[in-house]
């Protein structure tokens, strides 16, 4: 019998792969990390550094967070990076509803007059009001239908006295309401389907509030004008939150400029992951390294 004729052997070495092959592999193995960064970043997890004391001693100015955007559902990005330029966006489906006494990240509605924000920025408060509950404070006592609501544990209040009911402040929401940060309401939270009348006395406080659900409103003497033509009143088209800081006498919140809409909920900080001074210019990086708050990394929020 004939001998089986031995196979050639191959060589095991691969041909180098030419320049543009290498790039291309580069380029894919970035868009992939890329891809799911901005996923995870959207939809999931993202990071929020907190740029005031409006919700001490919960989190601190300079404290850097994990915020479960997966928990109200997650979005596709609402603006075009490092702009204000919007882009149409979607959410996904929660898992959960915001709660009475939720810390929440939003993205803010804007001042007390404006229709739209100057900038796109995000906002951290306390949620003290869901839709349909009524706003009520009493000598610096938040209550909430009536009933006084559970304290923060971190509650601080840094103005020694009170500013009496008989105080009106201009800057407080809605405008014209005479009241002030410490003696405030009753005011409804506004709901999908909520009527609300308009006259001349009451069309100051709902004046931006209909813009900003997308309306045009204007008052020719006593008579009221939505979107061309005469009303008496106004039905509510979304559900709305009412926020608070935990540094009561620091936080420019609601008490100043109005509801959040519920669709602006961005997501709820989960724990701190960093913590320093911002203050300390970073040119000066010794002296920000040696303000890091080693205490307060790994900290929960609540």
């Amino acid at each position: 019998m004939a001998k089986d004729k031995e196979p050639k052997k191959k060589e095991d070495k691969e041909a180098p792969l030419s320049f543009k092959a290498k790039a291309l592999a580069f380029l894919k193995e970035t868009g992939i990390i890329l891809g799911a960064f901005l996923l995870l970043n959207n939809f999931v997890v993202a990071s929020f550094l907190v740029p005031t004391g409006s919700m001490e001693n919960e989190v601190l100015t300079g404290d850097l967070l994990f915020v479960n955007k997966f928990i109200y559902g997650g979005t596709s990005p609402r603006n075009i990076p490092f702009t204000n330029v919007r882009l149409p966006w979607f959410r996904l489906p929660a898992i959960k509803s915001v709660e009475r006494g939720d810390v929440i990240v939003f993205e803010f509605p804007g001042y007390r007059e404006e229709v739209n924000p100057e900038e796109f920025q995000f906002y951290l408060k306390r949620c003290v009001g869901l839709p349909a509950d009524t706003i009520r404070i009493i000598d610096r006592v938040l209550y909430v239908n009536g009933e006084p609501a559970p304290l923060p544990r971190n509650l601080k209040f840094s103005n020694p006295a009170r500013v009496p009911d008989t105080v009106s402040d201009e800057r407080i929401f809605p405008p014209g309401s005479g009241w002030n940060e410490d003696n405030y309401g009753p005011l409804v939270v506004p709901f999908a389907g909520m009527k609300v009348r308009l006259t001349g006395d009451t069309f100051r406080t709902w004046e931006t509030f209909i813009r900003r659900e997308g309306h045009q409103t204007w008052r020719v003497g006593e008579k009221i004008f939505v979107d061309g033509a005469p009303t008496s009143e106004y039905t509510v088209e979304r559900d709305y939150l009412f926020g608070m800081g935990d540094h009561r006498d620091n936080s420019l919140d609601s008490r100043y400029w109005g509801f959040i809409p519920k669709e602006n909920l961005v997501g709820s900080p989960i724990l701190v992951y960093w913590s320093w001074d911002t203050n300390i210019p970073l040119y000066n990086i010794f002296s920000r390294l040696g303000s890091i708050r080693w205490t307060r990394v790994g900290t929960l929020i609540r």
